[in-house]
């Protein structure tokens, strides 16, 4: 069991003095510096542990496999034995199967019969499959010459004892619980789930279970978007609920908040303006860096420590807190449970669509790849067009200094199931 981790300094997210625009891969470079794992480790079934980030490296408690045995149903018999040419050998009387091992001693010259996973029996190294045998009651033929270790699987030739199985912060798939089961691992050690709190401002959102929305106001679409995202992610998600834009009650929400999760992240009110009320509660009675990635879509990214808990206070616009969220949150909350920063793969791929662009940005355009390898653009960059985030299958990332792209041009495209969406 190891120390419980620090908490984030209150200056972990400031930038430098005098910065002011900031490019995506430097804001992603000092993210990545700055952050450190805050959660604690706890021990749990293996079988239960998809999804968990590995916490304590194990070593194997045995070999894979743990004794040398046959591949295939075959004859088994000494190598040093055959020849090249037509061999006939006599046959062991009895059989080396899987789970019923052989436990006598086959002699030079002799074979025996064994089938698929059988312990070789002493005397035997190599084994020939079956179907390149003619075999009666007593006797084996087949043309030799063969490879010596020939159809076997050697002890220890997967997994040795005492090796490391899993590199730590490595989430939990299907595939490591069926690895660690096979060395008899039945319990590791995980770091508790992230819990990740979302809290959605603005005197304008409303939820669904409520009376017929009037002109003004609009159906919450961010929070149930960034739940479903941060569940998928593997992170616990809490409700904080809904504060309207008044400093008194949002404050309530952020002190009651900060008590029961590791992570607060705020939709609305991050910027700078009279009903920002997020980013005066951080300067008030936390810290707060707002930090001006130049990004499209996206505007300034609030990010502070509010009572020890780090805050991220992300776009009302829910094309931003989505591109926001993937690009910042995502590499964020994956280093704050402690699996390390997370990068999603890209691809290149020729574009099906023209575009004029202004230096200086980047742009992560709503795409969708076709059959045919093709990449679209949504038909609106609007930042609240949300059908589009839909629609899509992918982002189109374009460099800060690119300015056009034409028909065949190739684009990097991050694919939303490398994004974990």
């Amino acid at each position: 069991m190891s120390l419980k981790p620090p908490k984030l300094t209150n200056d972990c997210f400031a930038l430098p003095r005098g910065v002011t625009w900031i490019p995506v891969d430097e804001a992603l470079d000092r993210l990545k510096k700055s952050l450190h794992r805050i959660t604690e480790i706890e021990k749990i079934p293996t079988n239960v542990a998809a999804g968990r980030i590995l916490a304590i490296s194990p070593t194997a408690t045995r070999s894979s496999p743990p004794k040398s045995n046959s591949a295939v149903d075959g004859f088994g018999f000494a190598h040093s034995c055959i020849k090249s040419g037509p061999q006939i050998l006599p046959l062991t009387i009895g059989i080396a199967a899987a789970g019923l091992p052989y436990e006598g001693k086959v002699k030079l010259g002799s074979a025996i019969k064994i089938l698929t996973g059988a312990i070789l029996p002493s005397g035997v190294d190599t084994v020939i499959l079956s179907e390149d045998t003619n075999s009666d009651d007593n006797t084996v033929a087949f043309n030799g010459p063969i490879k010596l270790g020939s159809n076997t699987r050697l002890k220890g030739e997967d997994i040795l004892k005492g090796n490391k199985l899993i590199d730590l912060g490595t989430p939990i798939r299907s595939t490591e619980i069926g690895l660690l089961n096979s060395v008899g691992i039945f319990s590791i050690s995980v770091y508790k789930k992230l819990k990740v709190g979302i809290l959605s401002t603005g005197n304008e959102i409303i939820y669904n279970s409520q009376s017929k929305p009037l002109p003004h106001q609009i159906f919450d679409a961010n929070k149930p978007m960034l739940s479903t995202m941060i569940k998928k992610w593997g992170f616990k998600v809490i409700d904080l609920g809904h504060a309207d834009d008044n400093e008194k009650t949002l404050l309530n929400k952020m002190n009651s908040a900060s008590k029961k999760v590791d992570v607060i992240i705020t939709s609305g009110g991050a910027s700078a303006g009279q009903e920002d009320y997020i980013s005066k509660i951080l300067n008030n009675y936390g810290s707060i860096s707002s930090w001006r990635v130049a990004i499209k879509p996206g505007r300034p990214i609030a990010m502070g420590i509010f009572k020890g808990t780090p805050v991220f206070g992300l776009p009302g616009n829910p094309v931003a807190a989505f591109v926001c969220s993937v690009i910042f949150a995502r590499p964020a909350l994956y280093c704050l449970s402690g699996a390390g920063w997370v990068e999603p793969h890209t691809f290149w791929v020729p574009a099906n669509f023209t575009k004029q662009k202004k230096p200086g940005r980047q742009e992560l355009l709503r795409a969708n790849l076709t059959q045919d390898n093709l990449v679209n653009i949504f038909k609106s960059e609007g930042s609240g067009r949300i059908s589009g985030l839909s629609w899509a299958n992918g982002l189109v990332d374009l460099p800060s200094g690119l300015t056009k792209v034409d028909h065949g041009d190739l684009v990097k495209f991050i694919p939303y199931s490398s994004l974990g969406i």
